[in-house]
C-alpha cells in the first residue's frame, strides 16, 4: 500500500487567478456576517472555529521556487481564537464594522487566509463576521465548509505542513513537473490566440470605446465599495416569483437585472447582461474555484411583469454552458508565464467588459444549518464576494462592478449587493434608496440594511 501523499498542487484555474490577482494587487475576500437578536454561546462559536481549520479553509498556498511552476496547498490552520471586539456598538453600526472587518489583512499566502470576529451589542445582541481569501474557496465550497465546522466534521487533506521540501527538491519535481505540462500550456496558448482573435473582431465592429478615466494621485484612494444587503419574507418572496411565472432564483435574477438597470449598467437598447456563476465541484473536491459561468442577456422593463422569457433565457444559457464546456478557463495555464504588465492588461480586459455584466450568484438553500452558527438560529444571515483596498482609478477605468449573492435562510431570501458605478452616487444611502426602489418596481416589502 503507497504512503504517497496526494497531489497538493493547485488547480490550474486557481493558479492562475491568484497569480493573476496577486500580480496586480487585486485581492477577493467573502464575507459571512450572522446577527443575533439574543445573547451568543461563545463556547459553540469557538467550537466552530476550531473546526474550520479542519477543513478546506486549513490550508494556505506555497509558492514555488520556479516562477513558472505551479503553486502547492500546504498546511495552516488559521488564526489561534476568534476576534471579540472590547468596546460594544449600537445595532445600526454593524454594517461599517463588517465593512471594516473586511478590510483587515488576508494572506492566502502568508496567512491569515480568513478570520472570524465577533461585536457585542448594546441592547445585549451580537454580530459575527466570517472573512476569507476567494483564493481559498468559492460560494458553494464554503457552504460545505461551514456546514462541515457546523457539524463537529473535520478531514485530513493530507497536506505537508509549509516548507516541507528543500529548495533542491522543490526546482527539481516542479521542474518536471512544468514539463509535464509542456502540452496543456500549448494548449492554452491555442486558445489565447482565438479568443484574441474573436476580441479583435468584436472590437472592429463595436463603437469606438470612450477614453479610459484617470484620477490624479490624490484621489486613487483605497475605497470600500458600497454594499447593503436585502431579505424579504420568503412566503412573499415565492407568491410574487409565481404570479410573475417564475421561480425564486429567477425572481433573484429579475432583481439583479433591474437594479443594474437603476444604477446604469446597461446596453444602449436598454437591455442587462447577467454573468452566473454556475458551480462544478463534486464530492471529494479540493479545488478552490470549481466553477464555471453562463450568460444571459434580460430586458429589465419585462421582469416585474413576467419571468416568463428571462426564466427561458437563463434555462437555455445553463444548458449551453453543460453542453459546450468553457475552453477560455485554459488560458490559466498560462497566468505563470506571462509578465505582469500583460496580467494587468489583461485582467482589465476580461472585467472591463463592454457589455458591464451583473455579476449574480445563488448559492440557494443553505439550509437551517448554516443559520446556526451557535446551534441557535440568527435572526439575520449574508454573505458577499468583495475585493480588500479596492482603488478608485481602476474602477472608473474598467467601468465599475456590480455583484449579486442571494440565499434562503428559514423564511426569508437574502440578497447582497456591491457595486460601484462611474458617475453614480457610490454610498450606502444611495444603495438603500436604489434597493427601495427594486423592491418597489417587484410589488415587494423587505428589510434593507
Amino acid at each position: 500500500m503507497s504512503d504517497a501523499r496526494p497531489d497538493n498542487r493547485l488547480a490550474y484555474v486557481d493558479h492562475g487567478l491568484y497569480t493573476q490577482h496577486h500580480a496586480i494587487g487585486r485581492n477577493l475576500v467573502i464575507q459571512c456576517v450572522w446577527l443575533y437578536e439574543h445573547p451568543i454561546d461563545l463556547d459553540a462559536v469557538r467550537r466552530f472555529h476550531h473546526n474550520l481549520g479542519r477543513g478546506l479553509l486549513g490550508r494556505r498556498i506555497e509558492r514555488s521556487p520556479l516562477p513558472f511552476a505551479r503553486a502547492h496547498w500546504v498546511v495552516d490552520r488559521g488564526p489561534s481564537d476568534i476576534d471579540i471586539e472590547q468596546s460594544a456598538r449600537s445595532r445600526t453600526e454593524v454594517s461599517d464594522w463588517a465593512d471594516e472587518r473586511a478590510q483587515l489583512p488576508i494572506d492566502p499566502e502568508q496567512g491569515p487566509g480568513w478570520h472570524l470576529g465577533v461585536l457585542p451589542l448594546t441592547d445585549g445582541s451580537a454580530a459575527v463576521t466570517l472573512v476569507l481569501s476567494h483564493y481559498l474557496i468559492d460560494g458553494l465550497g464554503l457552504v460545505l465548509a461551514l456546514v462541515d465546522g457546523l457539524m463537529g466534521n473535520t478531514h485530513d487533506l493530507g497536506y505537508p505542513p509549509p516548507h516541507s521540501r528543500t529548495r533542491r527538491r522543490a526546482i527539481a519535481a516542479d521542474a518536471r513537473q512544468t514539463a509535464r505540462d509542456a502540452r496543456e500550456v500549448a494548449r492554452a496558448l491555442g486558445v489565447a490566440t482565438r479568443q484574441a482573435r474573436r476580441q479583435r473582431q468584436e472590437a472592429a465592429k463595436s463603437p469606438a470605446p470612450q477614453p479610459p478615466v484617470r484620477l490624479d494621485n490624490d484621489h486613487d484612494e483605497p475605497i470600500v465599495v458600497p454594499g447593503v444587503t436585502v431579505g424579504v419574507d420568503l412566503a412573499d418572496w415565492d407568491a410574487r416569483a409565481s404570479a410573475l411565472g417564475g421561480t425564486r432564483n429567477t425572481l433573484g435574477a429579475g432583481f439583479a437585472a433591474k437594479f443594474g438597470e437603476l444604477i446604469g449598467r446597461c446596453h444602449a437598447d436598454g437591455a442587462v447582461t447577467l454573468q452566473l456563476p454556475v458551480s462544478e465541484r463534486s464530492e471529494g473536491d479540493t479545488r478552490a474555484n470549481a466553477m464555471g459561468f453562463a450568460r444571459v442577456t434580460v430586458d429589465p422593463t419585462r421582469v416585474t411583469k413576467d419571468l416568463g422569457e428571462a426564466r427561458s433565457a437563463i434555462k437555455q444559457a445553463l444548458k449551453t454552458l453543460r453542453e459546450t464546456p468553457d475552453d477560455s478557463l485554459q488560458v490559466a495555464w498560462l497566468a505563470a508565464f506571462t509578465p505582469k504588465r500583460a496580467l494587468k492588461r489583461m485582467d482589465d480586459a476580461m472585467v472591463a467588459d463592454p457589455d458591464s455584466p451583473v455579476f449574480y450568484s445563488n448559492l440557494g438553500d443553505v439550509g437551517t444549518v448554516v443559520n446556526r452558527l451557535d446551534g441557535t438560529d440568527a435572526e439575520w444571515c449574508t454573505a458577499r464576494v468583495t475585493a480588500q483596498h479596492e482603488r478608485r482609478e481602476w474602477l472608473e477605468r474598467i467601468g465599475g462592478l456590480m455583484t449579486l449573492q442571494s440565499l434562503r435562510i428559514p423564511d426569508r431570501f437574502v440578497i447582497s449587493i456591491n457595486a460601484y458605478q462611474p458617475g453614480a452616487e457610490n454610498t450606502k444611502p444611495a444603495m438603500r434608496e436604489l434597493a427601495a426602489q427594486t423592491l418597489a418596481e417587484f410589488d415587494l416589502i423587505g428589510k434593507i440594511e
